[in-house]
């Protein structure tokens, strides 16, 4: 994200703030999925997320590099305002254990086709995985793990200390070390970013027109 791009931004110019959003949607629906494990309600945090961004613009200095961490942050603070998370992953997860990858479902609004066995393997994991931790671990190891943010940058986006970001991710990983009985060294191997954008990602109608 150029200084220029930043402070048009900040400046309001509402084609600068369009391009943020189709650079970043996807990235905040997507996380904001991981944060809820509920695709509608993704949606609804990824509007939230872009709506809140509009109104404290003014906070986007013009010196730094990408705002995918800031936009990050607000988005993990929409879904934390949503309610009944966590009783959202012990459902998803009790019913992935319980019928397996193949019951999981998309909508039909998916840009890509997401019914294929690995994508549904994949998210029934990361599910089962992410509802065994309590919120703040779990935003703690998505930003970290899933989106690649430097515990700077985590720390940044979650408004907390330094410290704070080490310790839940080391909680983190010793919950899930618990569940999978793994060693340290690949406690979260089903949880680590894709090398590229994998068909169980989805993308609402609404990500694809962009803000114009």
């Amino acid at each position: 994200m150029t200084t220029d791009v930043r402070t048009r931004i900040r400046d309001g110019d509402p084609d600068a703030f369009a391009e943020l959003y189709e650079t970043y949607a996807r990235s905040v629906y997507n996380h904001a999925f991981r944060l809820t494990a509920d695709w509608s309600l993704a949606e609804d945090v990824m509007a939230e997320t872009f709506a809140l961004a509009w109104r404290l613009r003014a906070k986007v200095t013009p010196e730094g590099g990408s705002l995918r961490p800031w936009l990050l942050g607000i988005a993990t603070n929409a879904a934390r305002n949503h309610r009944r998370t966590n009783r959202r992953y012990r459902a998803a997860a009790t019913a992935a254990a319980a019928a397996g990858p193949a019951a999981l479902t998309v909508p039909d609004h998916a840009e890509n086709i997401a019914g294929q066995v690995d994508d549904r393997r994949r998210i029934a994991a990361m599910l089962t995985a992410l509802g065994t931790l309590r919120r703040a671990e779990r935003e703690v190891l998505v930003l970290c793990l899933w989106e690649n943010l430097s515990y700077a940058e985590a720390a940044a986006a979650l408004g907390i200390p330094l410290g704070t970001v080490r310790s839940r991710l080391a909680r983190a990983r010793k919950r899930l070390a618990a569940l999978t009985d793994a060693e340290p060294t690949s406690r979260t191997r089903e949880l680590a970013p894709p090398t590229r954008q994998t068909r169980g990602d989805h993308m609402p109608r609404l990500a694809r027109r962009g803000t114009r």
